[in-house]
């Protein structure tokens, strides 16, 4: 009985197969079109201009702009008297980011912007996280400034960390921590566990 319901599903399987074989995927990777490169490389001068143009959009924010590398940028961005973001960016890309409290500081030894070493705080470690998935929301290769000033807008709604309720529950602490996540679109604050 065994040999005979093996044999059935054999025969289903090969009328099922895929049928794939390299021959047939080197026929339709030809036929794909080649993927283009994402990483436009911007001049420094438009860079900068795009910074500027979003540092005077947001009085509450202040950025300074360095260039520790060449043509990479680093921008600390300082939103009120809440916290500071270190911006790791590669032309109009933004790769990294690390925020930290305002009182904590943010450059190593030797004077640079301290890009590896995460804050001591929880509240910031989460807002980090948070900020990461924001730019993997915010992908628009095509238009990369319009990615920096969605990015900054969002990261701007922080200016109320600590006197904003979670959007659901109404409360401003939830085991200890304000609302540290930020709609994408709305802005509106809520805890970890409330925004599902």
């Amino acid at each position: 009985q065994l040999q005979y319901h093996a044999g059935l599903a054999s025969g289903l399987l090969n009328q099922q197969s895929l049928k794939r074989s390299a021959n047939q995927m080197g026929v339709s990777a030809k036929r794909r079109p080649k993927a283009q490169p994402t990483t436009l490389v911007l001049p420094p001068q438009y860079v900068d201009d795009v910074i500027s143009r979003i540092d005077r959009m947001f009085p509450e924010m202040s950025i300074q702009l360095s260039r520790p590398n060449g043509t990479s940028a680093m921008l600390l961005v300082t939103l009120g008297k809440v916290l500071k973001v270190i911006v790791v960016m590669r032309s109009l890309f933004i790769d990294r980011t690390i925020v930290k409290g305002y009182n904590e500081n943010v450059y190593t030894e030797d004077g640079k912007l301290d890009i590896w070493s995460k804050s001591n705080y929880q509240v910031f470690q989460k807002v980090t996280d948070h900020a990461t998935t924001a730019l993997l929301h915010y992908q628009l290769p095509q238009m990369p400034d319009v990615v920096v000033r969605s990015f900054m807008t969002w990261l701007r709604s922080y200016i109320k960390l600590f006197q904003a309720p979670c959007q659901r529950c109404g409360k401003f602490l939830q085991e200890g921590l304000p609302p540290t996540w930020r709609d994408f679109r709305t802005l509106e604050a809520f805890h970890d566990t409330c925004r599902q």
